[in-house]
Formats: C-alpha cells, structure tokens, sequence
C-alpha cells in the first residue's frame, strides 16, 4: 500500500501508482511509521539495559580484580602497600612485644635465683636471707623485662626497622606471590591459615643490639618467633583459588566493563540516559564494594585469635592491605557522582537550564569585560564559539584520558582533573564570548561595549 517509508513525516507519501496518499492511507502510514520506531527503540533499550547491567554487576569485580593483578605482579606497589606497617604503633607493638617475652623467656630466673642462694650461702650470710632470696625473682623477672623491652623499643621505633621491614617484604615479593597463587616460599609461607612474614633480619638486628647490652640469652631467640602473622583465615584454600582468577582477570575484567558500559550507552535511544543510568549502576556497585569490605573487615577481625594477634594490629594489617582497593572503590564512587551530575545539567530540566544559563551569563559578561581591557579574540574566538560542543567533548576527553592513563587515580586526584577541565572550559568560554561581542557605536578606536553578543551586522 505504501511505496517508501523512510521520508520524513512532513514529506509527501505516494501510493504504489505514485499518487497522493489518502486520509486514510496518511494515517496507517504514520500509524506503522510510529509502531515501527517504538519497536525499534525498544530493542535498542532492552539491549542497552542488559549491556549496562553486565557492567555494573562486573564493576566490583574489576576493581578487585585490578587491585590483585596490580598488588600481586608489581614489586614496587606491593612494597608501597606493606611499608606504612612498619611505623603503624598497633604493628610495632605486636613485634615489640614478641620479641620481648622471647627474650626474657630464655632466661631461667629461678636458676639465677639458686645461684645467688649459693653464692650467698659461700659467703656466709646469714641463713634468714639466703632463705628470703628466692623472693627476688619476681623483681628480677620484671627489672629483666623492663630492660629488655626498652632495647627491643628502640631497635624497632628506628629508621632502621623501616628500612629492614621494606627490604624484607622487597625480598620476600616473589614468594608472596607463590603464597597467594597457593604455593608456598621460604621468606613468606602459609601456615595453619595463616600468611606469616619471615622478620629475620630484624630479629637480628635486635639480637646484635641485645648483646651489645649484655644480654647473651639473646643470641638464643628461636627461628620460629622471627616471624609475624600477616593475615589469619580459615578458608586460604578458596582465597587462592579466587585471587589466583583475579590476577589472570585483572588486566582485562576493568576493560571489559569499561567496553560494555559504553556499548550500552551507545545503544540506548537517549545517550544521557543511558550515561546516567550507568553512572547510578556503578556508583551502587561501588556502595555495595565499600559496605562488603567492612563487613569483611568486622568477620576478619572476629576470627582471628587475640592469641595470634592482638585485634588492634590485625585491624591495622587488614586496613594496610586494602587501602588501594578502597580508595579505587571510592575513585570509581567518585567518578559515577560526576557522570550523573553532569548528565543532569545537560538534560531538560528547570534546574539544569537555569544553570546552563547562568555559565553562560557568567562566561558572556567575562568576554565582555576582556574586550574591554583590550583582549580581542577575533576570528579564533568566533571560532571556538561555533565550535563549542566539539571543543568541550575534546576537553572533556582529554580529562577522561587523564584519569585512564593516571596510575592509580584516587577521589583527590578526579576532583583535580575535573577542577581542570571546568577551569579550561570556562576559559574557553571567556575567548569564545570575547570573540563575538560586536563593537559598540561609541567605540572607534576598536573597543569593545556591553552590547549584545552575535556576529557583527552589515
């Protein structure tokens, strides 16, 4: 019945025989027209909703993934995430007192004891004392202990135990490696559930200051005791085999999901839309990432024995270890509240004009002023403001490429991108408006007057 339908709805439509179509014949036409494009919008958003919901639910994993491809195959940031350990009082305190009771527990108190009731007895002091000299060994005990801890103390408050502690875990990097793929190393093993971290050159560095003080015992601190628990689970098995995935994952899972959120943005019938959709989907995703690792932190926390670690160190290493994961949850947080804020002052609503119209009241009396002052952008700023939309997509491209190619960005570091571009595009828009203000009647020398803003008239 009807020849094409592919003109535009105020075009004329023909009939087979080419002539005009009917009253009746106009109304079908639209009537398929309109069904035909509903159909089609429609499988555009069913495939977009599914692309955009592919990413969000990969969202969280890709941002563990990327943590445990980048924690476990780069040294340097491994090192960087273990370091700040070394000076964190709850971790300093857990070696500090380790060491201590070591020590003093290699010390047979009560056999001093016997030796001093001999020697006193040799000497002849009276009997009532050498029967009373027993009771010193409480205070010896804690005189021992108290002279003990204050060199332990010193030893591991120095810069000279944050240097030991980065140059063991530099070292011990390939065997943490082997730990977390499920095979064991010397320097860093697992063990009953637990990942213990081999401080051997710190005990040595303590057992050399301990006999320059006088305490032989300490040459004889067990190799067992030179080691301090890292992480304490239950389930290692399963945390292998998953980090093991992640690490394979890791360089493709993020690019994944970046792919798929912008294949579902650029099916959806309505770009902005479909921008903030995505923007939401991530940014709840992000929510869930950040409330799962502290539920985690809370379950890590009840099942590690205070006889194993005091809860305030565990705390401290659990903190340590997930701070990048947590602050690439929070970028990605940070990044999807830009996505929905921005898609919201480019829409339609009442809000989202009135800003839009203030900027561009702002950036217009900014131009003026500027040719006032005798900043003439001529034909560049003309340029810049015909171009407008293709300048602010490349700035704003430019910031997105920014922020891919920073090494681990943080939430300060998209809130300087973003300070930036807006900073560009306002200036932009200062030259752009600068460029078309026309001169004023009362201005022959060139000067520029507060008129109205349009290229100039005939």
């Amino acid at each position: 019945m009807v020849a094409s339908a592919g003109g535009g709805s105020g075009s004329p439509a023909y009939s087979d025989d080419r002539r005009p179509l009917s009253v009746g014949e106009r109304a079908e036409y639209e009537r398929l027209r309109s069904a035909q494009a509903v159909r089609h919008d429609r499988l555009r958003t069913v495939g977009a909703s599914l692309l955009v919901l592919l990413a969000v639910v990969l969202a969280p994993f890709g941002v563990v993934a990327a943590w445990a491809a980048t924690t476990i195959s780069d040294t340097d940031r491994y090192v960087a995430t273990v370091a700040p350990l070394a000076t964190d009082p709850a971790v300093q305190n857990l070696v500090i007192d380790r060491l201590t009771d070591r020590v003093v527990s290699n010390v047979d108190v009560s056999q001093v004891t016997a030796s001093l009731d001999g020697v006193l007895a040799r000497n002849g002091v009276p009997p009532v004392v050498v029967d009373h000299a027993d009771t010193l060994a409480g205070a010896l005990k804690t005189a021992l202990t108290s002279a003990v801890h204050q060199v332990v103390q010193g030893v591991v408050t120095s810069d000279q135990f944050s240097a030991v502690w980065e140059n063991a875990n530099r070292r011990a990097h390939a065997a943490v490696v082997k730990v977390l793929t499920g095979k064991g190393g010397r320097a860093v093993q697992a063990k009953d559930d637990t990942i213990v971290l081999d401080i051997g050159p710190v005990v040595d560095s303590v057992q050399k200051r301990l006999a320059d003080a006088g305490f032989e015992k300490a040459s004889r601190i067990p190799d067992v005791d030179r080691e301090i628990v890292l992480l304490r689970t239950d389930k290692l098995t399963g945390a292998q085999d998953a980090l093991r995935l992640l690490a394979v994952l890791g360089r493709w899972l993020p690019v994944a999901v970046v792919v798929l959120a912008a294949l579902g943005v650029w099916l959806a019938p309505s770009h902005r839309a479909g921008l903030m959709a995505t923007g939401i989907g991530i940014g709840v995703a992000m929510i869930v990432l950040l409330v799962g690792l502290a539920i985690m932190r809370q379950v890590y926390l009840d099942s590690v024995p205070p006889d194993t670690q005091p809860r305030d160190a565990a705390a401290a290493i659990y903190d340590t270890l997930v701070r990048f994961l947590r602050d690439s949850a929070l970028t990605w947080l940070t990044i999807a509240i830009i996505i929905v804020v921005a898609g919201y002052l480019f829409g339609p609503g009442r809000g989202a004009r009135a800003v839009r119209s203030g900027a561009a009241h702002a950036t217009g009396a900014l131009g003026r002023a500027a040719t006032r002052v005798g900043v003439r952008t001529g034909a560049a700023g003309r340029w810049l403001a015909r171009h407008r939309r293709l300048i602010s997509g490349i700035v704003v491209g430019a910031g997105a490429l920014a922020l891919a190619l920073w090494n681990s960005p943080t939430p300060s570091a998209v809130a300087l991108v973003l300070v930036i571009v807006l900073f560009t595009l306002v200036a932009l828009g200062v030259l752009a408006a600068a460029g078309t203000t026309r001169p004023g009647p009362e201005s022959p020398e060139g000067r520029r007057s507060d008129g109205v803003v349009g290229p100039p008239t005939t």
